[in-house]
């Protein structure tokens, strides 16, 4: 395996983390202390194309002036009353975000994996109060290779051993499909007790699996066919990362219900969304869910500020442009390690071909010592995913970059 370069200083911050804190992560040995668009500078200065962008959270860019102006006016003014009680801009936050995205109603919450979990329960709920199936008995279906978090709900759905095993029992009431594969979808739909299909529009842990043209469109029709709701996890996929608003825009097609997040915040704090009409929101009743933290003003005022930019700044238009450049850029290293490229507006992600089972890890390093971050999923797969404000310059630069690393691995 390849070592890479780590100085002395960041040395001392790894030390502390590897002693301290749990080891349930394995981050790239690189010690980050500021942001600034798509660049990132560690503890000792170096600069860094971000490639990674938080896992799409940092879609605007690294501390991008608005959404910050927006966090530190609210912030000195009023960050926290729990729902126990109204505050000033949660109603505005929601009126905004669903004549945004063409809903009756948002329920908001913190993290991506709440959001899932809340998009279950409004599922279940809706399928003993509208749909009639007997209580304790609603199914959600899944597609296998989906990645929605890693709560005991969100490893039950999973097809990944590092996500479920040993973590057991799981939840019951969960199935699974093959993604992409209408025919085994229809098959699981016709199960009377099928309350809603979740799916991602693309699988992004998975490695950028994108689906057949169609298969969106085909979800919809049979969901409405079979009287299931269609779920849409645009946690990753959503807000402009694609190249569109939302990946589900490609096809034209409008789910039931919609998870955000990540982005949702431009990367400054947890933020997340549900989003769903009339019929399936208002099954829930007060005291039948909630958080501490969801809606809170901050969480609002930020919000606000990073779905205007998104817009205002035309970010799904310019990732469809920088996406088609850097995998043009890409294709044209004519590297012998990359047996695939694929990907939609700014989330893209190659494969890696190599004698050595570790050379996703090792071109990462080889990357991060050039300059470029980004981190291997599933083995052999390697995510490229800058924020959306990169422009043509930057992406020659960083396809230049990863040309070099290419060159490194033997």
């Amino acid at each position: 395996m390849t070592n890479s370069v780590v100085s002395a200083n960041a040395a001392s911050y790894l030390a502390l983390e590897e002693q301290y804190g749990a080891h349930n992560y394995h981050p790239l040995p690189v010690v980050l202390e500021r942001g600034e668009g798509v660049y990132l500078y560690d503890v000792d200065g170096k600069q860094y194309f971000d490639f990674l962008s938080g896992y799409s959270a940092v879609n605007q860019g690294h501390c991008h002036p608005v959404i910050i102006e927006a966090l530190q006016k609210q912030a000195s003014k009023l960050t926290l009353t729990s729902r126990a009680f109204h505050n000033n801009l949660l109603g505005e936050y929601e009126k905004y975000i669903t004549e945004y995205f063409g809903y009756d109603k948002v329920l908001p919450m913190n993290t991506g994996v709440e959001g899932g979990e809340t998009a279950i329960k409004l599922a279940r709920r809706w399928g003993y109060n509208v749909k009639g199936i007997p209580e304790n008995k609603a199914k959600i279906i899944f597609a296998e290779g989906n990645f929605w978090g890693r709560t005991l709900a969100a490893i039950s759905s999973s097809t990944d051993p590092s996500s479920f095993k040993g973590f057991g029992p799981y939840m019951p009431g969960f199935g699974l499909v093959p993604y992409n594969d209408l025919t085994a979808l229809e098959t699981a739909l016709k199960e009377d007790e099928v309350a809603a299909f979740m799916v991602e529009p693309i699988q992004g842990e998975a490695g950028v699996v994108i689906p057949d043209d169609g298969y969106l469109k085909g979800v919809r029709k049979l969901c409405d066919q079979y009287k299931v709701l269609f779920i849409a996890d645009e946690i990753q996929t959503g807000l402009a990362r694609t190249g569109k608003m939302l990946a589900c825009d490609h096809e034209n097609v409008k789910p039931d219900i919609l998870i955000l997040g990540k982005a949702l915040s431009g990367g400054t704090l947890p933020i997340s969304a549900v989003l769903a009409n009339n019929e399936i929101m208002m099954q829930i009743k007060p005291g039948e869910h909630g958080s501490t933290y969801g809606g809170n003003p901050l969480a609002c005022a930020v919000a606000i500020k990073s779905l205007e930019v998104l817009k205002s700044e035309k970010m799904a238009e310019n990732a469809e442009k920088m996406g088609e450049r850097l995998r043009l850029g890409l294709t044209n290293l004519k590297s012998p390690y990359i047996t695939t490229i694929r990907g939609k507006g700014l989330l893209n992600a190659i494969v890696i071909k190599h004698e050595n089972p570790d050379a996703s890890w090792d071109l990462c390093l080889h990357l991060k010592d050039l300059g470029l971050l980004a981190k291997p999923t599933h083995g052999d797969k390697i995510r490229f995913a800058p924020p959306l404000i990169i422009n043509e310059k930057q992406i020659d630069k960083a396809v230049e970059i990863i040309g070099a690393g290419l060159k490194l691995l033997s």
